[in-house]
């Protein structure tokens, strides 16, 4: 969950190196305390920012993320979160400043195992590329119906996201590498292939 908070506009290489310094600076004789909210809370902000400079705006992250520990600890804690419905989860969650759909629902596909597809920049740009979205749909909108489409599976869902991160960091990238595309037959914006197989595999 501090991950979701901390991948906000930013890479996932830069979050491992933040967690990498924030568990360095929070490690003590208990292994188990790292990474807890109430280790987290115990930081003062500016060495909680600092640690989390790695993942950028490490200011308003330490602040979403100290906000984050105290609703959670407010609520109950896990034991307790786990007790609610889905939808209510959900919107607690939704509660908390800083937390917006899209970390939500990765809280709740990958801390909470509920069955919520989690829609990120990768997910818009391949459905778009696909013509499956016509540019101005909404979050709930492409969530709903990815969930519609593909049936509540949690493992599903899990490995879709994955292959979508996949998909669109190594192939479907802002400026695509259509030759390489296993969905290029079909998509309808694929680029030549002379053309696609002519931009460097380092493009974009």
């Amino acid at each position: 969950m501090v991950g979701a908070v901390l991948t906000q506009n930013t890479a996932w290489t830069n979050v491992e190196r933040g967690l990498a310094r924030l568990k360095g600076t929070l490690l003590g004789p208990d292994p188990s305390e790292v990474l807890t909210p109430r280790a987290i809370l115990a930081l003062p902000e500016a060495e909680l920012a600092d640690c989390l400079r790695p993942v950028g705006y490490f200011n308003v992250k330490a602040r979403r993320l100290r906000a984050f520990c105290d609703a959670y600890l407010a609520a109950g804690e896990r034991e307790a979160l786990s007790q609610l419905a889905t939808p209510d989860l959900r919107h607690r969650l939704l509660t908390i400043p800083g937390v917006g759909p899209e970390t939500a629902d990765d809280m709740l596909l990958y801390a909470f195992d509920r069955p919520v597809f989690v829609v990120d920049a990768y997910t818009r740009r391949i459905l778009s590329r696909l013509g499956l979205l016509g540019g101005e749909e909404g979050y709930e909108t492409i969530r709903q119906g990815l969930e519609a489409a593909l049936g509540p599976d949690i493992a599903l869902f899990n490995e879709y996201h994955a292959l979508i991160v996949r998909h669109g960091k190594a192939v479907c990238r802002p400026r695509p590498r259509c030759g390489a595309c296993c969905l290029a037959s079909r998509c309808p914006t694929a680029l030549p292939e002379p053309e696609a197989e002519g931009r460097s595999p380092l493009a974009g």
